[in-house]
Protein backbone atom coordinates (compact mmCIF):
# COMPACT_ATOMS: atom_id res chain seq x y z
CA UNK A 1 0.00 0.00 0.00
CA UNK A 2 1.09 3.25 -0.95
CA UNK A 3 2.67 5.65 1.64
CA UNK A 4 -0.49 7.29 3.85
CA UNK A 5 1.37 10.39 3.31
CA UNK A 6 1.40 10.39 -0.26
CA UNK A 7 -2.12 9.42 -0.84
CA UNK A 8 -3.61 11.99 1.96
CA UNK A 9 -3.54 16.00 1.61
CA UNK A 10 -2.84 17.99 4.71
CA UNK A 11 -5.84 17.47 7.24
CA UNK A 12 -5.84 20.79 8.84
CA UNK A 13 -6.62 22.43 4.89
CA UNK A 14 -9.14 19.36 4.44
CA UNK A 15 -10.95 20.08 7.62
CA UNK A 16 -10.47 24.25 6.90
CA UNK A 17 -12.41 23.75 3.63
CA UNK A 18 -15.74 21.88 4.77
CA UNK A 19 -15.72 23.69 7.90
CA UNK A 20 -16.33 27.04 5.79
CA UNK A 21 -18.26 25.07 3.05
CA UNK A 22 -20.68 24.09 6.25
CA UNK A 23 -20.95 27.66 7.15
CA UNK A 24 -22.46 29.15 3.71
CA UNK A 25 -26.68 29.08 3.87
CA UNK A 26 -29.08 27.55 1.32
CA UNK A 27 -28.97 29.69 -1.36
CA UNK A 28 -32.60 30.14 -1.02
CA UNK A 29 -31.88 31.01 2.56
CA UNK A 30 -29.72 34.07 1.25
CA UNK A 31 -32.51 35.09 -1.21
CA UNK A 32 -34.72 35.64 1.91
CA UNK A 33 -32.37 37.74 3.44
CA UNK A 34 -31.34 39.91 0.37
CA UNK A 35 -35.18 39.93 -0.22
CA UNK A 36 -34.93 41.61 3.89
CA UNK A 37 -32.48 43.61 3.25
CA UNK A 38 -32.87 45.33 0.18
CA UNK A 39 -36.70 46.27 2.14
CA UNK A 40 -34.08 47.76 4.91
CA UNK A 41 -31.42 49.32 2.28
CA UNK A 42 -34.19 51.23 0.47
CA UNK A 43 -35.62 52.87 4.10
CA UNK A 44 -32.19 54.35 4.63
CA UNK A 45 -31.74 55.31 0.97
CA UNK A 46 -34.57 56.48 -0.44
CA UNK A 47 -34.61 59.70 -2.39
CA UNK A 48 -30.88 59.23 -3.43
CA UNK A 49 -30.53 60.22 -7.00
CA UNK A 50 -27.91 59.53 -9.57
CA UNK A 51 -27.15 59.63 -13.17
CA UNK A 52 -26.09 56.76 -15.36
CA UNK A 53 -25.49 57.44 -19.20
CA UNK A 54 -27.69 55.55 -21.43
CA UNK A 55 -26.45 52.92 -24.54
CA UNK A 56 -27.01 55.97 -26.96
CA UNK A 57 -24.39 58.47 -24.50
CA UNK A 58 -27.53 60.70 -23.06
CA UNK A 59 -27.48 61.11 -19.28
CA UNK A 60 -30.41 59.15 -17.13
CA UNK A 61 -31.42 60.34 -13.77
CA UNK A 62 -32.23 57.64 -11.41
CA UNK A 63 -33.91 57.93 -7.74
CA UNK A 64 -34.03 55.17 -5.19
CA UNK A 65 -37.75 54.72 -3.96
CA UNK A 66 -37.63 53.80 -0.32
CA UNK A 67 -39.64 50.18 -0.01
CA UNK A 68 -41.29 50.95 3.25
CA UNK A 69 -43.44 53.85 2.36
CA UNK A 70 -47.08 52.37 1.44
CA UNK A 71 -46.96 52.72 -1.90
CA UNK A 72 -43.81 50.57 -2.75
CA UNK A 73 -45.39 47.89 -0.46
CA UNK A 74 -48.29 48.08 -2.28
CA UNK A 75 -46.64 47.50 -5.69
CA UNK A 76 -45.01 44.79 -3.63
CA UNK A 77 -47.75 42.71 -2.74
CA UNK A 78 -49.57 43.17 -5.52
CA UNK A 79 -46.53 42.16 -8.14
CA UNK A 80 -44.85 39.54 -6.17
CA UNK A 81 -47.19 36.04 -7.39
CA UNK A 82 -47.77 37.29 -11.05
CA UNK A 83 -45.24 40.33 -12.07
CA UNK A 84 -42.37 39.06 -10.00
CA UNK A 85 -42.45 35.44 -10.33
CA UNK A 86 -44.73 33.89 -12.78
CA UNK A 87 -44.48 36.54 -15.19
CA UNK A 88 -41.03 37.30 -13.94
CA UNK A 89 -39.26 38.10 -17.76
CA UNK A 90 -42.03 37.18 -19.59
CA UNK A 91 -42.55 34.14 -18.06
CA UNK A 92 -38.94 32.59 -17.96
CA UNK A 93 -40.16 30.63 -15.45
CA UNK A 94 -42.56 28.48 -18.06
CA UNK A 95 -39.91 28.27 -20.73
CA UNK A 96 -37.85 26.05 -18.32
CA UNK A 97 -40.83 23.89 -17.00
CA UNK A 98 -41.20 23.62 -20.70
CA UNK A 99 -37.70 21.77 -21.75
CA UNK A 100 -37.63 20.26 -18.11
CA UNK A 101 -41.01 17.76 -19.54
CA UNK A 102 -39.27 17.29 -22.90
CA UNK A 103 -36.29 15.89 -20.87
CA UNK A 104 -38.76 14.59 -18.27
CA UNK A 105 -39.98 11.63 -20.88
CA UNK A 106 -36.90 10.99 -22.00
CA UNK A 107 -35.66 10.05 -18.53
CA UNK A 108 -38.09 8.56 -16.81
CA UNK A 109 -38.53 6.72 -20.12
CA UNK A 110 -35.06 4.87 -19.07
CA UNK A 111 -33.77 6.46 -22.60
CA UNK A 112 -30.72 8.44 -21.28
CA UNK A 113 -29.94 5.61 -18.91
CA UNK A 114 -29.62 3.48 -21.76
CA UNK A 115 -27.49 5.84 -23.98
CA UNK A 116 -25.02 6.03 -21.75
CA UNK A 117 -24.61 2.60 -20.77
CA UNK A 118 -24.73 1.51 -24.58
CA UNK A 119 -21.95 3.88 -25.25
CA UNK A 120 -19.89 3.43 -22.59
CA UNK A 121 -19.41 -0.65 -22.55
CA UNK A 122 -18.52 -0.53 -26.37
CA UNK A 123 -15.13 2.00 -25.56
CA UNK A 124 -12.29 0.62 -26.42
CA UNK A 125 -9.29 0.70 -23.35
CA UNK A 126 -7.70 3.10 -24.93
CA UNK A 127 -9.93 5.90 -25.55
CA UNK A 128 -12.05 5.12 -22.61
CA UNK A 129 -10.97 8.01 -20.42
CA UNK A 130 -11.72 10.66 -23.08
CA UNK A 131 -14.89 8.75 -24.16
CA UNK A 132 -15.51 9.21 -20.37
CA UNK A 133 -15.14 12.98 -20.50
CA UNK A 134 -17.51 13.04 -23.58
CA UNK A 135 -20.05 11.27 -22.25
CA UNK A 136 -19.69 13.47 -18.46
CA UNK A 137 -20.09 16.58 -20.68
CA UNK A 138 -23.33 15.47 -22.62
CA UNK A 139 -24.83 14.06 -20.12
CA UNK A 140 -25.86 17.52 -18.85
CA UNK A 141 -28.92 17.21 -21.08
CA UNK A 142 -30.00 14.08 -18.37
CA UNK A 143 -29.85 16.11 -15.13
CA UNK A 144 -29.01 12.73 -12.99
CA UNK A 145 -28.51 10.43 -15.29
CA UNK A 146 -24.82 11.41 -15.81
CA UNK A 147 -24.02 11.08 -11.85
CA UNK A 148 -26.54 8.28 -10.86
CA UNK A 149 -25.40 5.91 -14.03
CA UNK A 150 -22.52 7.18 -15.91
CA UNK A 151 -20.15 7.85 -12.47
CA UNK A 152 -20.41 4.60 -11.46
CA UNK A 153 -20.23 2.90 -14.85
CA UNK A 154 -16.98 4.54 -15.01
CA UNK A 155 -16.16 2.45 -11.55
CA UNK A 156 -17.01 -0.87 -13.15
CA UNK A 157 -15.13 -0.11 -16.54
CA UNK A 158 -11.87 0.68 -14.79
CA UNK A 159 -12.36 -2.57 -12.23
CA UNK A 160 -13.23 -4.75 -15.54
CA UNK A 161 -9.66 -3.47 -17.10
CA UNK A 162 -7.70 -4.58 -13.34
CA UNK A 163 -7.37 -0.62 -12.97
CA UNK A 164 -8.16 1.41 -10.13
CA UNK A 165 -11.93 2.48 -10.41
CA UNK A 166 -11.01 5.62 -9.17
CA UNK A 167 -9.48 6.59 -12.32
CA UNK A 168 -12.23 6.19 -14.57
CA UNK A 169 -14.29 7.73 -11.59
CA UNK A 170 -12.69 10.59 -12.03
CA UNK A 171 -12.93 10.86 -15.80
CA UNK A 172 -16.13 10.68 -15.94
CA UNK A 173 -16.92 13.55 -12.42
CA UNK A 174 -14.58 15.72 -14.10
CA UNK A 175 -16.68 15.32 -17.26
CA UNK A 176 -20.28 15.62 -15.82
CA UNK A 177 -19.56 18.27 -13.60
CA UNK A 178 -16.24 20.06 -15.00
CA UNK A 179 -17.47 20.19 -18.01
CA UNK A 180 -20.96 21.15 -17.27
CA UNK A 181 -21.55 24.41 -19.63
CA UNK A 182 -19.68 22.17 -22.81
CA UNK A 183 -22.14 20.41 -25.28
CA UNK A 184 -22.83 19.73 -28.90
CA UNK A 185 -26.68 20.04 -28.17
CA UNK A 186 -28.12 23.50 -28.76
CA UNK A 187 -30.54 24.61 -25.98
CA UNK A 188 -30.20 22.71 -23.18
CA UNK A 189 -31.60 23.65 -19.92
CA UNK A 190 -28.20 25.54 -19.05
CA UNK A 191 -28.64 26.93 -22.22
CA UNK A 192 -32.14 27.97 -21.63
CA UNK A 193 -31.36 29.37 -17.80
CA UNK A 194 -28.32 31.29 -18.60
CA UNK A 195 -29.67 32.89 -21.95
CA UNK A 196 -33.16 33.83 -21.29
CA UNK A 197 -31.99 35.35 -17.89
CA UNK A 198 -28.96 37.35 -19.41
CA UNK A 199 -31.33 39.08 -21.54
CA UNK A 200 -33.78 40.18 -18.83
CA UNK A 201 -30.93 41.16 -17.23
CA UNK A 202 -29.75 43.29 -20.16
CA UNK A 203 -33.49 44.65 -20.95
CA UNK A 204 -33.32 45.23 -17.33
CA UNK A 205 -31.09 48.59 -17.61
CA UNK A 206 -30.99 49.16 -21.40
CA UNK A 207 -28.19 47.04 -22.48
CA UNK A 208 -27.90 46.10 -25.51
CA UNK A 209 -28.82 42.34 -25.67
CA UNK A 210 -26.51 41.88 -29.09
CA UNK A 211 -23.23 40.14 -29.78
CA UNK A 212 -19.80 42.04 -29.99
CA UNK A 213 -21.32 42.65 -34.33
CA UNK A 214 -24.08 44.25 -32.96
CA UNK A 215 -26.38 42.04 -34.18
CA UNK A 216 -29.03 40.40 -32.23
CA UNK A 217 -28.67 37.33 -30.01
CA UNK A 218 -30.88 33.98 -29.34
CA UNK A 219 -30.83 33.22 -25.61
CA UNK A 220 -30.69 29.48 -26.28
CA UNK A 221 -27.94 29.47 -29.10
CA UNK A 222 -26.22 32.50 -28.30
CA UNK A 223 -23.01 29.96 -26.95
CA UNK A 224 -23.40 27.13 -29.18
CA UNK A 225 -20.01 27.83 -31.26
CA UNK A 226 -18.46 28.02 -28.15
CA UNK A 227 -19.54 25.39 -26.17
CA UNK A 228 -18.55 22.90 -29.39
CA UNK A 229 -15.07 24.00 -28.96
CA UNK A 230 -15.53 24.08 -25.48
CA UNK A 231 -16.28 20.07 -25.66
CA UNK A 232 -13.48 19.35 -27.96
CA UNK A 233 -11.39 21.55 -25.52
CA UNK A 234 -12.71 19.50 -22.62
CA UNK A 235 -12.22 16.41 -23.78
CA UNK A 236 -8.59 16.72 -24.88
CA UNK A 237 -7.69 18.40 -21.73
CA UNK A 238 -9.67 16.19 -19.35
CA UNK A 239 -8.08 12.95 -20.65
CA UNK A 240 -4.50 14.95 -20.92
CA UNK A 241 -4.99 15.12 -16.89
CA UNK A 242 -5.72 11.60 -16.73
CA UNK A 243 -2.83 9.89 -17.91
CA UNK A 244 -0.03 12.51 -16.38
CA UNK A 245 -1.46 13.47 -13.30
CA UNK A 246 -4.39 11.43 -12.02
CA UNK A 247 -3.64 7.56 -13.51
CA UNK A 248 -0.07 7.95 -12.58
CA UNK A 249 -1.14 8.26 -8.82
CA UNK A 250 -4.35 5.90 -8.35
CA UNK A 251 -2.34 2.94 -10.26
CA UNK A 252 -0.39 2.38 -6.78
CA UNK A 253 -3.35 3.17 -4.40
CA UNK A 254 -4.91 0.06 -3.31
CA UNK A 255 -8.46 -0.31 -3.46
CA UNK A 256 -10.98 -3.13 -2.87
CA UNK A 257 -13.03 -4.82 -5.32
CA UNK A 258 -16.66 -5.42 -3.03
CA UNK A 259 -18.56 -8.85 -3.54
CA UNK A 260 -21.80 -7.22 -3.83
CA UNK A 261 -21.23 -5.15 -6.98
CA UNK A 262 -22.20 -6.99 -9.76
CA UNK A 263 -20.59 -6.43 -13.15
CA UNK A 264 -23.89 -7.07 -15.27
CA UNK A 265 -25.87 -4.47 -13.64
CA UNK A 266 -24.52 -1.79 -16.04
CA UNK A 267 -25.09 -4.21 -19.09
CA UNK A 268 -27.68 -2.88 -21.91
CA UNK A 269 -30.69 -5.62 -21.37
CA UNK A 270 -32.36 -7.04 -24.36
CA UNK A 271 -35.43 -4.59 -23.46
CA UNK A 272 -33.23 -1.41 -23.71
CA UNK A 273 -31.96 -2.97 -27.17
CA UNK A 274 -34.90 -2.63 -28.53
CA UNK A 275 -36.07 0.46 -26.89
CA UNK A 276 -32.75 2.18 -28.73
CA UNK A 277 -33.68 0.83 -31.91
CA UNK A 278 -37.07 2.23 -31.48
CA UNK A 279 -35.70 5.38 -30.52
CA UNK A 280 -33.89 6.00 -33.98
CA UNK A 281 -37.52 5.48 -35.23
CA UNK A 282 -38.78 8.26 -32.76
CA UNK A 283 -35.74 10.28 -33.55
CA UNK A 284 -36.39 10.28 -37.01
CA UNK A 285 -39.86 10.90 -36.82
CA UNK A 286 -39.56 14.03 -34.57
CA UNK A 287 -36.83 15.43 -36.97
CA UNK A 288 -39.36 15.28 -39.72
CA UNK A 289 -42.32 16.94 -37.19
CA UNK A 290 -39.52 19.87 -36.78
CA UNK A 291 -38.91 19.70 -40.07
CA UNK A 292 -42.18 20.16 -42.04
CA UNK A 293 -42.77 23.28 -39.24
CA UNK A 294 -39.73 24.79 -39.95
CA UNK A 295 -41.01 24.97 -43.68
CA UNK A 296 -44.40 25.38 -43.20
CA UNK A 297 -45.92 27.06 -40.09
CA UNK A 298 -42.58 28.37 -38.93
CA UNK A 299 -40.36 29.28 -41.84
CA UNK A 300 -38.97 32.38 -42.09
CA UNK A 301 -40.99 35.98 -43.24
CA UNK A 302 -40.20 39.09 -43.70
CA UNK A 303 -43.01 41.30 -41.42
CA UNK A 304 -44.92 44.52 -42.38
CA UNK A 305 -41.87 46.76 -40.86
CA UNK A 306 -39.31 45.08 -43.03
CA UNK A 307 -37.62 43.08 -40.68
CA UNK A 308 -37.04 39.40 -41.34
CA UNK A 309 -38.45 36.81 -38.20
CA UNK A 310 -37.72 33.24 -37.80
CA UNK A 311 -40.22 31.54 -35.81
CA UNK A 312 -38.40 28.11 -36.00
CA UNK A 313 -35.55 29.73 -34.01
CA UNK A 314 -37.81 31.81 -31.73
CA UNK A 315 -39.75 28.76 -31.04
CA UNK A 316 -36.53 26.48 -30.52
CA UNK A 317 -36.99 25.58 -26.96
CA UNK A 318 -40.39 23.77 -27.69
CA UNK A 319 -39.00 22.45 -30.85
CA UNK A 320 -36.36 20.53 -28.58
CA UNK A 321 -39.06 19.22 -25.56
CA UNK A 322 -40.61 17.98 -28.74
CA UNK A 323 -38.12 15.80 -29.73
CA UNK A 324 -37.31 14.59 -26.19
CA UNK A 325 -40.83 13.99 -25.59
CA UNK A 326 -41.48 11.93 -29.33
CA UNK A 327 -37.59 10.20 -28.60
CA UNK A 328 -38.69 8.91 -25.42
CA UNK A 329 -41.78 7.99 -25.88
CA UNK A 330 -40.43 5.69 -28.71
CA UNK A 331 -38.22 4.18 -26.18
CA UNK A 332 -40.76 3.40 -23.20
CA UNK A 333 -43.79 2.29 -25.42
CA UNK A 334 -40.83 0.03 -26.65
CA UNK A 335 -39.73 -1.52 -23.37
CA UNK A 336 -42.77 -1.58 -21.90
CA UNK A 337 -41.87 1.32 -19.36
CA UNK A 338 -44.62 3.21 -21.03
CA UNK A 339 -47.80 1.30 -21.25
CA UNK A 340 -50.05 4.15 -22.15
CA UNK A 341 -50.36 7.84 -22.89
CA UNK A 342 -50.86 8.12 -19.11
CA UNK A 343 -47.40 7.01 -18.49
CA UNK A 344 -45.87 9.41 -20.45
CA UNK A 345 -48.41 12.19 -18.94
CA UNK A 346 -46.86 10.71 -15.48
CA UNK A 347 -43.21 10.84 -16.40
CA UNK A 348 -43.63 14.71 -16.92
CA UNK A 349 -45.48 15.02 -13.47
CA UNK A 350 -42.82 13.28 -12.04
CA UNK A 351 -39.65 15.29 -13.58
CA UNK A 352 -42.12 18.39 -12.23
CA UNK A 353 -41.91 17.25 -8.71
CA UNK A 354 -38.08 17.51 -8.98
CA UNK A 355 -38.39 21.56 -9.29
CA UNK A 356 -39.68 22.15 -6.13
CA UNK A 357 -36.76 23.60 -4.76
CA UNK A 358 -36.22 25.33 -7.98
CA UNK A 359 -39.97 26.76 -7.56
CA UNK A 360 -38.94 28.08 -4.01
CA UNK A 361 -35.95 29.47 -4.79
CA UNK A 362 -37.64 31.66 -7.90
CA UNK A 363 -40.19 32.82 -6.05
CA UNK A 364 -37.29 34.53 -3.50
CA UNK A 365 -35.16 35.54 -6.39
CA UNK A 366 -37.34 36.71 -8.72
CA UNK A 367 -39.11 39.08 -6.43
CA UNK A 368 -35.80 40.37 -4.87
CA UNK A 369 -34.83 40.58 -8.85
CA UNK A 370 -38.26 42.86 -8.84
CA UNK A 371 -36.96 44.96 -6.34
CA UNK A 372 -33.81 45.63 -7.42
CA UNK A 373 -35.14 46.76 -10.77
CA UNK A 374 -38.41 48.87 -9.31
CA UNK A 375 -36.74 50.34 -6.60
CA UNK A 376 -33.46 51.40 -8.53
CA UNK A 377 -31.31 50.03 -6.28
CA UNK A 378 -29.98 47.43 -8.58
CA UNK A 379 -29.23 50.58 -11.24
CA UNK A 380 -27.11 51.80 -8.55
CA UNK A 381 -25.37 48.71 -7.30
CA UNK A 382 -24.16 49.07 -10.96
CA UNK A 383 -23.39 52.24 -11.32
CA UNK A 384 -21.07 52.08 -7.99
CA UNK A 385 -19.22 49.01 -9.36
CA UNK A 386 -18.88 50.49 -12.96
CA UNK A 387 -17.57 53.66 -11.09
CA UNK A 388 -15.19 51.26 -9.19
CA UNK A 389 -13.87 49.43 -11.85
CA UNK A 390 -13.76 53.05 -14.07
CA UNK A 391 -11.69 54.06 -11.25
CA UNK A 392 -8.66 51.25 -11.78
CA UNK A 393 -8.45 52.25 -15.11
CA UNK A 394 -9.88 48.39 -15.93
CA UNK A 395 -12.23 49.81 -18.75
CA UNK A 396 -9.10 50.04 -20.89
CA UNK A 397 -8.50 46.51 -20.31
CA UNK A 398 -11.64 44.35 -21.84
CA UNK A 399 -9.86 41.04 -21.29
CA UNK A 400 -8.31 41.75 -17.94
CA UNK A 401 -12.30 42.51 -16.98
CA UNK A 402 -13.46 39.16 -18.79
CA UNK A 403 -10.09 37.51 -16.56
CA UNK A 404 -11.35 38.83 -13.36
CA UNK A 405 -14.87 38.49 -13.71
CA UNK A 406 -13.81 34.09 -14.22
CA UNK A 407 -11.91 34.19 -11.04
CA UNK A 408 -14.59 36.23 -9.04
CA UNK A 409 -17.17 33.85 -9.96
CA UNK A 410 -14.96 30.34 -9.45
CA UNK A 411 -14.19 31.62 -6.21
CA UNK A 412 -17.87 32.37 -5.24
CA UNK A 413 -18.70 28.63 -6.94
CA UNK A 414 -16.79 26.92 -4.39
CA UNK A 415 -18.21 28.23 -1.67
CA UNK A 416 -22.33 29.08 -2.68
CA UNK A 417 -23.46 26.00 -5.07
CA UNK A 418 -26.02 25.88 -7.19
CA UNK A 419 -25.55 27.75 -11.40
CA UNK A 420 -29.00 29.30 -11.12
CA UNK A 421 -28.68 30.78 -7.78
CA UNK A 422 -25.86 32.65 -8.74
CA UNK A 423 -26.22 33.59 -11.75
CA UNK A 424 -29.57 35.16 -10.41
CA UNK A 425 -27.25 37.22 -8.04
CA UNK A 426 -24.34 37.78 -10.06
CA UNK A 427 -25.88 38.25 -13.50
CA UNK A 428 -27.89 41.10 -12.65
CA UNK A 429 -24.95 42.81 -11.41
CA UNK A 430 -22.16 42.18 -13.56
CA UNK A 431 -24.19 42.03 -17.18
CA UNK A 432 -24.95 45.88 -16.70
CA UNK A 433 -21.47 47.04 -14.96
CA UNK A 434 -19.13 45.50 -17.20
CA UNK A 435 -20.90 46.77 -20.21
CA UNK A 436 -21.10 50.31 -18.37
CA UNK A 437 -17.76 49.86 -17.98
CA UNK A 438 -16.45 48.43 -21.36
CA UNK A 439 -19.08 48.62 -24.50
CA UNK A 440 -17.30 45.25 -25.59
CA UNK A 441 -18.46 43.72 -22.41
CA UNK A 442 -21.64 42.36 -24.18
CA UNK A 443 -24.21 39.52 -22.81
CA UNK A 444 -23.37 37.18 -24.17
CA UNK A 445 -19.24 37.24 -23.75
CA UNK A 446 -19.90 37.98 -20.01
CA UNK A 447 -22.51 34.88 -19.65
CA UNK A 448 -19.95 33.15 -21.48
CA UNK A 449 -17.26 33.79 -18.54
CA UNK A 450 -19.80 32.70 -15.88
CA UNK A 451 -20.33 29.59 -17.72
CA UNK A 452 -16.67 28.89 -17.16
CA UNK A 453 -16.03 29.91 -14.14
CA UNK A 454 -18.93 27.77 -12.46
CA UNK A 455 -18.05 24.90 -14.43
CA UNK A 456 -14.80 24.65 -13.58
CA UNK A 457 -14.53 24.57 -9.86
CA UNK A 458 -17.68 22.59 -9.35
CA UNK A 459 -15.41 19.15 -8.89
CA UNK A 460 -13.84 20.76 -5.94
CA UNK A 461 -16.08 22.13 -3.61
CA UNK A 462 -18.48 20.38 -1.16
CA UNK A 463 -21.20 22.47 -1.99
CA UNK A 464 -21.61 20.84 -5.05
CA UNK A 465 -24.97 19.07 -4.55
CA UNK A 466 -24.02 15.35 -6.22
CA UNK A 467 -20.52 15.90 -3.93
CA UNK A 468 -21.95 13.27 -1.05
CA UNK A 469 -23.35 10.80 -3.61
CA UNK A 470 -19.79 10.78 -5.75
CA UNK A 471 -18.21 10.43 -2.50
CA UNK A 472 -20.54 7.53 -1.51
CA UNK A 473 -19.81 5.39 -4.99
CA UNK A 474 -16.04 6.03 -4.37
CA UNK A 475 -16.13 4.58 -1.07
CA UNK A 476 -17.01 0.94 -2.38
CA UNK A 477 -13.56 0.81 -4.08
CA UNK A 478 -11.99 2.78 -1.06
CA UNK A 479 -13.80 2.95 2.33
CA UNK A 480 -11.43 5.52 4.12
CA UNK A 481 -11.29 8.42 1.41
CA UNK A 482 -12.61 11.18 2.17
CA UNK A 483 -14.39 14.32 0.66
CA UNK A 484 -11.21 16.41 1.10
CA UNK A 485 -8.91 13.66 -0.43
CA UNK A 486 -11.76 13.37 -3.39
CA UNK A 487 -11.71 17.37 -3.37
CA UNK A 488 -7.49 16.96 -3.80
CA UNK A 489 -8.32 14.40 -6.08
CA UNK A 490 -10.37 16.60 -9.31
CA UNK A 491 -7.71 19.81 -8.09
CA UNK A 492 -5.96 19.26 -11.54
CA UNK A 493 -9.12 18.98 -13.41
CA UNK A 494 -10.31 21.83 -12.15
CA UNK A 495 -7.36 23.72 -12.21
CA UNK A 496 -6.56 23.10 -16.00
CA UNK A 497 -10.37 23.47 -17.08
CA UNK A 498 -9.99 26.56 -15.18
CA UNK A 499 -6.87 27.90 -17.35
CA UNK A 500 -7.41 26.41 -20.77
CA UNK A 501 -11.44 27.17 -20.67
CA UNK A 502 -10.65 30.62 -19.90
CA UNK A 503 -7.98 31.21 -22.89
CA UNK A 504 -10.42 29.86 -25.01
CA UNK A 505 -12.51 32.64 -23.94
CA UNK A 506 -10.18 35.28 -23.94
CA UNK A 507 -9.27 34.11 -27.69
CA UNK A 508 -13.27 34.07 -29.03
CA UNK A 509 -13.46 37.52 -27.84
CA UNK A 510 -9.86 38.89 -29.29
CA UNK A 511 -10.63 36.84 -32.60
CA UNK A 512 -13.89 38.45 -33.02
CA UNK A 513 -14.91 35.07 -33.30
CA UNK A 514 -19.28 34.67 -33.05
CA UNK A 515 -19.82 33.07 -29.43
CA UNK A 516 -23.24 30.99 -31.35
CA UNK A 517 -25.89 32.43 -32.88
Amino acid sequence: MTNTSKEHSPEGAKAFIELIAKKIPDPIIIFIWFLVLAFLLTAFIGGLSFETVSADGTAIKHTIKDMTEAEHVRWFFDNALLKNWLGFGNGVMGVILIVMLGVGVSESSGLLTALIKKLGTKIHDRFLAPALIFLGIMSSIATDAGYLVLIPLAGMLYAGLGKNPLIGMAAAFAGVSAGFSANLIPATPVDVILGVNAKIFADAQSVPFTNAAGEALSPPTMHYYFIVASTFLLVALGAWVTKKFVEPKLSHSSFILPEQIDFSDFKVSDAEKKGLKASLVGLLVALAIVLALALGPLAPYVDSSGRTVTPYLNNVILLIALVFTIVGAFFGFATKKFKNLMDVVLAMVNQMNTMGYILVLTFFCYNFLGILGYSGLGTYITYLGASFLGALGLQEFPVLLVIGFVLITSVINIFVGGLTSKWMLLGPIFIPMLYQVNSQMTPDLVTAAYRVADSSTNIITPMMSYAGVILAFMRKYKPELTLGDMMVMMVPYSISFLVAWTALLVAFFSFGIPFGF
